[in-house]
């Protein structure tokens, strides 16, 4: 069986990765590309982690698969559950490996916990249910707890950024990278695994919070840490350099699962836009979101939030759902959106299945319809597509009836922020130019990511859905049904039945931790 390393560099934009790359700023991914190739490597829509990584792995698409977002909607009510591994409908690569006797390593990997039991060893993304580190609970198996315990994410908040908050960021980023490294290369020497997925999300952390430095063109441009995006992306060069020669002779793979670009100054309120249109009506007497939620994000010191949180038992997901529901008369209301910037899309209020739907079934798909054409019509708006014409499978019910793509202004995309009433589209300051998660980061995901490649391969039309099946097909295992094709040829499709574990929601515990941690990142409010 040929081994292979899989490195996932969240969000590395191709166009940087080349430029630096010709300037031998990067010559380990430099040297990746002359023996195999690079390209760019389409994502999903939307461009977002849970569901770009989870077709990365899993060779399907998201109506395949299930996995949309950090949340899914509960069936009949206006509110949110946390998405966790067990929810992913499809065989992952280290499934199949693991059926078929390699030896995997999972380390990172977005969209993982609670982890499985392998045939080897798997340290699950930072979607687990912890402020900033490792926990025995998502180490597999847990005996390998202690080597792993300094694995971080993100150590620091991204929603509120001021003064010197940039200069406290990027040296804990470089760390990061170096810790990560530290920890694979520990365990590629004493577990030998045959199949090692490994992702960094320093490259993702910095553009969002950092792309206005280095893009002079921006409309936010400031001056200061104009190197650091450069600087993140050489320390993981090094990483992948590292890495490659510490696996030995294998296929390596180098993949990100989008691209990048800078924000301009452009906020767009979905829900204001359609009040505006008739389609929405605010609730002015409800608050618009949680009391207590508002109390703690306002009052309450970021370090303690986390066990205020915990403290107050089943508030976690009724908390974000108050903030992303409360306020709306659904009586009066045929379609709303979560707001996302993430994610941007719509859904419609349906009768039978919201609480309090008001479109009849009979009407749905001429609404959304009819809906898509008038939001394409709005300049902020480049496509709204109807879930249908992008996803297939049986769990296409489990995303937003209409997924937007934002137009770009002069490249730069604008932001999707929340919002209770006043206009649908309007100009950010300058006093908000640094952004922050939930206030407009100043730069975005874009559709794009890249693949390279340590052997030739079919570099035509490439995307996400492609890395699996080339990854089974390098090792020479049968793949279950997927809708990606190997790059490299050696294709043999239906000889796995990989088995799935059974779906379970998280304890009102374990939602509680989650909404502290995907609040620690910024992408909750």
């Amino acid at each position: 069986m040929r081994r292979f390393l899989l490195i996932g560099l969240d969000g590395l934009e191709p166009t940087l990765a080349r430029r630096w790359m010709e300037a031998g700023r990067l010559p380990n991914l430099a040297a990746l590309a002359a023996s195999g190739g690079f390209v760019p490597c389409a994502s999903t829509t939307p461009h977002a982690t849970f569901p770009a990584w989870t077709t990365c792995v899993t060779g399907v698409n998201p109506g395949r698969h299930g996995v949309f977002d950090f949340t899914r909607m509960k069936e009949g009510e206006y509110g949110i559950s946390f998405t966790n591994a067990t929810q992913r409908r499809a065989p992952a690569l280290w499934n199949v490996l693991s059926d078929a006797g390699a030896k995997v390593g999972v380390l990172g990997v977005p969209a993982t916990f609670p982890p499985e039991p392998v045939n080897g060893f798997m340290v699950s993304g930072f979607d687990s249910p912890v402020s900033t580190a490792v926990s025995r609970e998502f180490v597999y198996p847990e005996s390998l707890y202690p080597r792993v315990k300094d694995w971080r994410f993100a150590d620091f908040q991204e929603t509120r950024i001021g003064p010197g908050w940039h200069a406290r960021a990027l040296p804990k980023l470089l760390d990061g990278v170096a810790t990560k490294e530290r920890i694979a290369l520990d365990l590629i020497a004493t577990e030998s695994p045959d199949f090692l997925m490994m992702v960094f999300g320093e490259s993702d952390t910095v553009s969002h919070h950092f792309w206005l430095f280095h893009d002079p063109d921006s409309p936010r441009h400031q001056p200061g840490f104009e190197t650091a995006i450069q600087e993140v992306y050489e320390r993981l060069d090094a990483a992948v350099g590292r890495l490659m020669d510490a696996f030995g002779d294998a296929l390596v793979g180098v993949v990100s699962d989008h691209g990048f670009g800078g924000a301009g100054t452009g906020v767009v309120h979905l829900n204001n836009w359609l009040a505006e249109h008739d389609y929405l009506s605010f609730d002015e007497s409800a608050a618009a979101s949680s009391p207590l939620k508002k109390l703690a994000l306002a009052a309450v010191p970021a370090r303690w939030q986390g066990a205020l949180f915990r403290k107050l038992s089943g508030m976690a997901a009724k908390a974000e759902s108050g903030s992303r529901f409360g306020g709306i008369e659904w009586e009066k209301t045929r379609a709303y959106s979560e707001e996302l910037n993430y994610f941007p899309s719509v859904r419609v209020n349906l009768k039978g299945r919201e609480p309090e739907g008001v479109v009849e079934p009979e009407d749905y798909d001429a609404f959304v319809s009819d809906l898509c054409a008038e939001l394409e019509a709005w300049e902020c708006v480049d496509k709204a597509h109807p879930r249908a014409a992008i996803y297939d499978g049986p769990h296409v019910e489990r995303a937003p009836d209409i997924v937007l793509e934002l137009a770009l202004e002069n490249g730069y995309s604008h932001s999707c922020l929340r919002a209770r009433g006043g206009p649908s589209f309007r100009r950010i300051g300058p006093d908000e130019h640094l952004g922050g998660k939930e206030r407009g980061m100043n730069g975005n995901h874009r559709k794009e990511g890249v693949l390279l490649l340590s052997q030739q391969f079919e570099s035509d039309g490439v995307s996400l859905l492609d890395v699996a099946p080339t990854v089974l097909a390098a090792m020479g295992v049968p793949a279950p049904a997927m809708e990606g094709r190997s790059l490299i040829g050696g294709e043999t499709v239906g000889g796995s039945t990989a088995a799935l574990r059974e779906e379970a929601a998280y304890s009102p515990e374990e939602e509680q931790e989650i909404e502290d941690r995907l609040r620690a990142l910024g992408y909750l409010e």
